[in-house]
């Protein structure tokens, strides 16, 4: 509910915007008057002052003169509208509205979205047919659903790998089995812990299985080879011992070896628990389901796979065969053999070639690539389209299309949705000058090249900036630097010219280093401005203090929240401020009356702003960026078709 006041009117009525703005805040109050008694009853007193509807808010008097009240209608327009717009939105460059929703922490995401989306198709049978309900412009739990199954093919695809492994080197059905076995069995055993412990499962605790997975039968292979050649042995003897005696000794003798060899293979990845930060909170939980995987199946080694032998070996044919070995490792012996006396023959030259490998090894580490995690492929984009700060929403807006409709030539889009600008109260403050798109992808070219081909078709857009990324990986880097960005350089000083000067140098040499996408500086620039600089002798000379004027200027151009109307049960914000053709025009904000207190404190005369105060357009920063309480400002950038590590080294 908006009371848009006419600074006209109110010099023609000698009215000021606060008392306008008293009037209708007090236009609006319901208070309790107690009881009254009568006849034996209490009747309880309510004294209804709230407004119901505009005109009631219009006839609400602000003064009376010689018995003629001045009203807030005769002064204003009093009408229902929407709140001041700061953003826009689209989706595949049609109008629309787009819905965030943000899960809260230890929440689970999937479970989240099927509850999101029985909800959303509720609504859906209330809305009329003209409106169309896109539930998939991004949903985390898809890239989780996707990352899953990858991880599970992984899995699947190391199993059978470990059991053909096995086949050919054991020969053997039976000690394949239950060699195997070692891995279902070690995966209860881990998914026990960590329903014990509330460990999720998810993509890096799957992680961690498909990494250990050919590690989870080491120990069994070790046992079970063992006690089958100790079974073959016992059963070409002229007096075989008991089988059941034969296995338990077997499994003895290199008890030892696989208990030390596990807790050995263990250490290794200990240190990932020593990570701090993101690190930590993302290899902890691989840590954590390796080792927990690697122990189950040590456990399973000294306790199923030796009782599964005793029951399945003793009888079987293989025990009786005189070979003892298969074909393949037949064959691999034949050949290490010759390689092996050979090399013994030779120890100076096998010692000096391993030596100048290990070396070479070493010496080209340096070279290789690094970065902190692999690259996702999330199936999706955020393309984020930076126009020059102070430029309109309507501006921002049209170049915000344009830039949805050059994305959707690329083949692979399927589909876009824009947000351009913020809401007030948004979490993520942005000025109307920023545009994000979200851009949903299907099976087409690989990742690299239809990113080439987006930069490609926003490359003619005239005065923007663009950045692209992924939606999980941005918030990863934004909670490592605080930037949006693979790379951010952060430069400190409390001069903002010289910030920029110097911002402007680095993105100079970052230009023209090979792999750097995507440069931006942050846009710390001087913005047009109307500066209103209040005149404190003049407002000593009328007994005025800078604030009230300040708070009076702010009602009258942006506005000020003064009550709350309530119907049934929605309630809406009840505001004062002027009308726009006042709010876009200097000469209505020079001419705004203001009150000039008397000895009593009651008003008894008003003067224009202009008076107290001067006005004028000018330039100032449209924002100043803090870090460690010091100024900073951001050069930005990704990198493409090089490693991070490489190419922030050459940036340093």
């Amino acid at each position: 509910f908006q009371v848009l006041v006419d600074p006209q009117k109110l010099r023609q009525f000698n009215v000021s915007l606060q008392e306008v703005t008293d009037a209708v805040e007090q236009s609006n109050v319901n208070t309790t008057g107690g009881w009254i008694e009568r006849g034996g009853k209490e009747y309880l007193v309510r004294n209804l002052g709230r407004a119901v509807t505009p005109d009631d808010i219009a006839r609400t008097a602000i003064e009376s003169t010689r018995g003629v009240p001045i009203t807030v209608g005769q002064v204003a327009q009093v009408v229902e509208g929407a709140q001041i717009k700061r953003g826009d939105a689209s989706a595949d460059g049609s109008p629309a509205v787009i819905l965030s929703v943000q899960k809260q922490p230890g929440a689970n995401t999937l479970e989240l979205t099927e509850t999101v989306d029985a909800a959303i198709a509720e609504i859906k049978r209330n809305l009329p047919a003209d409106v169309e309900v896109n539930e998939h412009q991004f949903r985390q739990a898809e890239f989780i659903e996707a990352s899953v199954h990858n991880v599970f093919e992984a899995l699947r695809d190391a199993a059978i790998m470990v059991a053909i492994v096995l086949f050919l080197f054991l020969l053997n059905v039976r000690t394949t089995f239950i060699t195997l076995t070692a891995i279902p069995l070690s995966f209860l055993v881990t998914a026990i812990v960590f329903q014990q412990f509330g460990i999720s499962v998810n993509t890096m605790t799957l992680g961690g299985l498909a990494v250990a997975i050919g590690e989870l039968v080491d120990d069994a292979i070790v046992d079970i080879e063992n006690v089958f050649r100790r079974l073959r042995e016992n059963a070409h003897r002229s007096t075989p011992r008991p089988a059941l005696q034969v296995i338990y000794e077997a499994s003895r003798e290199v008890r030892n070896s696989i208990v030390f060899a596990t807790i050995i293979v263990a250490l290794v990845f200990v240190p990932l628990f020593a990570l701090s930060g993101m690190e930590g909170r993302l290899f902890a939980p691989l840590g954590i389901s390796y080792i927990v995987a690697l122990f189950a199946s040590l456990l399973v080694s000294l306790t199923v796979t030796p009782v599964m032998a005793s029951y399945l070996l003793p009888k079987s044919k293989a025990i009786q065969h005189v070979e003892k070995d298969s074909a393949l490792v037949r064959w691999l012996k034949g050949r290490d053999e010759v390689l092996l006396r050979w090399t013994l023959r030779h120890p100076t030259p096998i010692i000096a070639g391993t030596a100048v490998l290990f070396f070479a090894a070493m010496a080209t580490t340096p070279f290789m690539g690094r970065e902190f995690l692999p690259p996702f492929n999330e199936g999706s984009f955020v393309v984020n389209v930076l126009a020059q700060p102070g430029t309109s929403l309507e501006e921002s807006n049209r170049l915000g299309t344009a830039a949805e409709k050059l994305i959707m030539e690329v083949p692979e889009v399927r589909e876009v949705g824009r947000r351009t600008g913020r809401a007030e109260l948004d979490e993520h403050a942005e000025g109307v000058h920023y545009s994000e798109v979200d851009v949903q992808l299907k099976e087409g070219r690989s990742k690299e090249a239809v990113v080439a081909d987006i930069r490609e078709k926003l490359r003619p857009l005239p005065g923007v900036s663009v950045s692209i990324g992924q939606p999980i990986s941005h918030r990863l880097d934004h909670l490592l630097s605080g930037v949006r960005a693979q790379i951010a350089v952060k430069i400190f000083g409390g001069d903002l010219p010289t910030l920029r000067a110097k911002a402007e140098e680095m993105r100079r040499v970052m230009s023209e280093i090979p792999g750097v996408v995507d440069l931006n500086v942050e846009k710390l620039v001087e913005i047009p401005q109307v500066q209103v600089r209040l005149n404190r002798d003049a407002l000593a000379r009328y007994g005025l203090q800078s604030g009230a004027v300040s708070e009076t200027l702010e009602t009258a151009m942006l506005g000020r929240q003064v009550g709350t109307i309530l119907e049934g049960q929605r309630s809406y914000d009840l505001v004062v401020r002027f009308n726009d053709a006042a709010r876009n025009d200097i000469k209505s904000i020079q001419s705004t009356l203001i009150d000039v207190p008397s000895e009593n404190g009651e008003p008894s005369a008003k003067i224009p702003l202009s008076s107290v105060a001067d006005i004028q357009e000018s330039f100032g920063p449209n924002a100043i960026m803090r870090e460690n309480v010091q100024r900073r400002i951001v050069i930005s950038a990704n990198v493409a078709g090089r490693d991070l590590n490489s190419v922030v080294q050459e940036i340093q």
